[in-house]
């Protein structure tokens, strides 16, 4: 028989990539937890310092979710950076590049 606490709790991963480093970390939590109590709960906060959920996107398998969205089995809380640079003028950066130099 399964022990009472194994099935009052729910795996999931926390994870958040930068340049240099990245992180996935295991954590069982209890049900009804939020992305939000898993993220400050998860320690990922200590270890990675510039992360600030309070204005960072987050999500559940690539698909944004709210801070108050509670956990279910198995999902992966994801973490976005804010981009550096607007995707749209990046490519247009780069169309245009290619432009000149088929003129040349």
């Amino acid at each position: 028989m399964a022990d009472a606490s194994a099935l009052a709790s729910i795996h999931v991963q926390v994870c958040y990539a930068r340049p240099d480093k990245q992180f996935l970390l295991e954590q069982t939590v209890v049900p009804g937890t939020t992305i939000q109590q898993a993220i400050q709960s998860s320690g990922i906060i200590q270890q990675a310092p510039e992360i600030d959920v309070s204005v960072w996107r987050v999500g559940i398998y690539g698909k944004l979710k709210t801070l108050d969205t509670v956990l279910r089995e198995h999902d992966r809380i994801e973490i976005y950076r804010p981009l550096i640079a607007d995707p749209k003028d990046s490519r247009r950066k780069r169309a245009e590049s290619k432009d000149a130099k088929k003129k040349l």
